[in-house]
C-alpha cells in the first residue's frame, strides 16, 4: 500500500520558507502568502528555532494594529516538530492527528532540513484513494461546524476559531448567503490589515458545497481542483450541516491505518516471539559449545568470543575484543601458509584446516579451524566467523597409536610391519634405479643365558644398548628394526656393492662383540648375521627376508659371531670377541 511508502516520496523538498526571529509578523505573513504556504520556519544561526503557522495567526490581536509589527519570535511555536525521510506516510498521518499538528520539518541523519510535510501532502497521497472511494462525506465529519454571525468583529472571530480548534468557520449572512472564513484568510489579513471589521465583509463567497452522501473522493477532487481547503456539506434538502477540510480526510486515513497497523503488530509480535526463542536457543548453544567461537568484522577485529574460546586460549573477552586474531599466532606458519588460507577464503567463502596457535600462557596447541565469511544482503562480507577445536591431544593419541602400530615398545625401533613397508618401498626404488639393496638378519648369540642368569630386566637393558650400538654403524637412510626377542633386521638401500654389505656386517659384529656391563659383571653377547641381496636372492619382501634368515642360520652353524651371504663365502667372516 502507498501508506507504507516513506514521506520523502510526497513531501515538499528543499528549504522551506523561512525568516529570522526579528522579522515582523506582517512581513512573515506576506512571505507566506506570496509562496502560498501555510507555515514559515524561524531560523537562527542556520538552525530552526521555531515555526509560525496559519493556525498561530489566529492569536494575533486584530484590535491592535501595532500587533502586526511585533517580532515573530514572540508568536512562534517551539521546538519544531521533525520527522525523518524514511517515516512512513501512515505513521506521519497518525502523528499529525495525535500531536494536533499540521506541519513537520523533515531532517536527515545530520539534522539538515531537506523539506517540509503538511497535512495537505498527506491528503493528496494516492494511498488514501481506496478509503476515499469507499466512504461517504458524512462519515468524515468529526464535529459540528463553527458558525459565526456576520457582524462579529475579526478579532473576536479569530479568538473563537483558536479557542474551539477550528481551522475554518461558517459566516452566516442574512442576504448574501453563507461564506467561509479560514486560517488562510486570517493570514492574508495580517499582511494586508483591513482593520477590526465585521467578518461578513471578509468571508469568502460563494461557499462551494458537496452533498453529505457523496463519496469522499469527490470532495477531495473538488478541494484540489479549486485550490481551496474547505467545502460546505449539505443534507438532502440543501441545508448546510458542516464543513469538510483536509484534516477530516486525514482523520479517516488514520482509522484505516490503525486497522492495518493492528494486524501488522499482531503478526510482528508473533514473529518477534518466535525470533526471540530462536535467538535464546542460539545463545545457549553458543555458550554451551565445546568449540571455541570468535567473530570478527571485515577488518579482522574481534567482536565476540564465547566461553569455550576463553577456556581453550586463556584469554578473557575484554583482552581480545577489538584486537586481531594474530594475538594467538604461534609463529610456526610462514607467510605463504596464510596467503594460501586467504586465497581459499576469498574464493570459496570458507577455509578449514589444522593450524598451530599459542595460548595466553605461551603453550602451543594444535587446532582444527574453520573460517567462514558471512555476507550481507548486498553480498558484501560483514563478518568472519571462526570455529576451532583443540586437537593437540588427538594428534598425540594418533602419534601414540602409530608408535604402537609401527615401532617396538622397548627399543623404539621400527617393528616388522614398518620394516616390510620400507623394504617394499626400497625394492621399488631399487628397481627404478637399477640398484642393489641388502637385508641383514641379526640374531644374538648366548642372549638366553643373560635372561636366565640376570633376569629379563637386565636383558631388556642389554637390548636397548644393543640398539644404540647397531644404529651407530648405519647410515641415516638405513633401517634398523626389531622383529622380537633378540632378532633384528638391517635394511641397506642403494647398496654400492656386495663388499659394502660385508663391511657393514663386520662393523655390526665388532660393535656387539664388546661385552655389556651390568654392575661389576661383564656380559659377553655375540651376533650371527645372514645377508640377502636384491635382486640376486629375490625381488619381493618375503623371499629376501627368508633368504637372510637362512643365511643367519648358516652363520650360527659355522660357529656363531660371524656373517654369511646366501652365496659362496670367503674364509674370514668372523670377528673375534675381545
Amino acid at each position: 500500500m502507498a501508506n507504507h511508502l516513506p514521506i520523502e516520496s510526497i513531501m515538499r523538498s528543499g528549504k522551506p520558507v523561512h525568516c529570522s526571529p526579528e522579522t515582523p509578523l506582517r512581513e512573515a505573513a506576506r512571505r507566506m502568502s506570496e509562496h502560498a504556504c501555510s507555515s514559515i520556519v524561524i531560523m537562527a544561526d542556520g538552525q530552526p528555532v521555531g515555526i509560525w503557522t496559519e493556525h498561530d495567526a489566529l492569536l494575533v490581536n486584530f484590535a491592535d494594529p501595532d500587533s502586526m509589527q511585533l517580532p515573530i519570535a514572540r508568536s512562534m511555536s517551539t521546538p519544531v516538530a521533525t520527522l525523518t525521510p524514511g517515516t512512513s506516510i501512515a505513521e506521519a498521518a497518525m502523528r499529525f492527528r495525535r500531536e494536533n499538528l499540521r506541519h513537520f520539518l523533515v531532517q536527515d541523519d545530520q539534522h539538515q532540513i531537506i523539506g517540509i510535510l503538511t497535512q495537505s501532502d498527506i491528503a493528496m497521497n494516492q494511498g488514501l484513494e481506496p478509503y476515499l472511494r469507499l466512504r461517504e462525506v458524512h462519515s468524515a465529519l468529526r464535529q459540528s461546524p463553527l458558525m459565526l454571525e456576520g457582524q462579529l468583529k475579526l478579532s473576536e472571530a479569530a479568538r473563537r476559531m483558536h479557542r474551539t480548534h477550528h481551522d475554518a468557520a461558517l459566516i452566516l449572512c442574512d442576504q448574501s448567503g453563507a461564506g467561509v472564513l479560514t486560517e488562510r484568510d486570517i493570514l492574508r489579513f495580517i499582511s494586508n490589515y483591513p482593520g477590526d471589521t465585521p467578518v461578513s465583509s471578509l468571508a469568502s463567497r460563494p461557499l462551494l458545497t458537496v452533498g453529505q452522501d457523496e463519496p469522499l473522493i469527490r470532495a477531495r477532487d473538488l478541494l484540489l481542483d479549486n485550490r481551496i481547503r474547505h467545502l460546505g456539506v449539505t443534507d438532502d434538502e440543501g441545508n448546510l450541516t458542516g464543513l469538510l477540510g483536509f484534516a477530516d480526510l486525514i482523520a479517516g486515513a488514520e482509522h484505516m491505518y490503525l486497522e492495518d497497523l493492528r494486524e501488522a503488530l499482531e503478526q510482528r509480535d508473533k514473529a518477534l516471539a518466535q525470533s526471540r526463542q530462536h535467538l535464546q536457543l542460539a545463545e545457549r548453544v553458543i555458550d554451551a559449545s565445546l568449540e571455541g567461537i570468535l567473530i570478527t568484522d571485515p577488518q579482522m577485529r574481534i567482536q565476540f568470543v564465547n566461553p569455550a574460546f576463553t577456556q581453550l586460549t586463556g584469554y578473557q573477552p575484554e583482552e581480545v575484543i577489538g584486537r586481531s586474531p594474530a594475538i594467538l599466532s604461534s609463529g610456526r606458519h610462514d607467510t605463504a601458509f596464510y596467503r594460501a588460507m586467504w586465497e581459499t577464503l576469498e574464493r570459496t567463502g570458507c577455509w578449514r584446516g589444522e593450524i598451530w596457535n599459542r595460548r595466553k600462557t605461551g603453550e602451543l596447541f594444535l587446532e582444527l579451524l574453520t573460517i567462514t565469511a558471512i555476507r550481507d544482503d548486498d553480498g558484501q562480507v560483514s563478518h568472519y566467523a571462526g570455529l576451532f577445536t583443540d586437537i593437540t591431544q588427538n594428534r598425540q593419541n594418533e602419534e601414540h597409536i602409530r608408535q604402537l602400530a609401527y615401532y617396538d615398545a622397548l627399543t623404539g625401533l621400527p617393528n616388522r610391519r614398518l620394516l616390510e613397508d620400507r623394504l617394499e618401498h626400497a625394492i621399488r626404488h631399487a628397481h627404478r634405479k637399477q640398484q642393489m639393496l641388502a637385508v641383514m638378519f641379526i640374531d644374538l648369540d648366548h642372549f638366553k643365558q643373560v635372561n636366565d642368569t640376570h633376569g629379563h630386566a637386565v636383558g631388556d637393558l642389554l637390548l636397548t644398548e644393543l640398539s644404540r650400538r647397531l644404529k651407530s654403524c648405519l647410515r641415516e637412510d638405513d633401517t634398523l628394526a626389531r622383529l622380537g626377542g633378540d632378532e633384528f633386521i638391517v635394511l641397506l638401500p642403494e647398496l654400492e656393492s656386495v663388499d659394502h654389505a660385508r663391511r657393514v656386517a663386520s662393523r655390526l659384529i665388532e660393535v656387539n662383540a664388546r661385552p655389556y656391563r651390568h654392575g661389576d659383571a661383564l656380559l659377553p653377547v655375540g651376533s650371527s648375521i645372514g645377508i640377502s641381496l636384491y635382486p640376486l636372492d629375490g625381488e619381493e619382501v618375503e623371499p629376501l627376508m627368508q633368504a637372510a634368515d637362512e643365511a643367519m642360520y648358516r652363520a650360527k652353524a659355522a660357529g656363531r659371531n660371524r656373517f654369511r651371504l646366501t652365496g659362496p663365502e670367503p674364509e674370514q667372516t668372523e670377528v673375534e670377541s675381545g
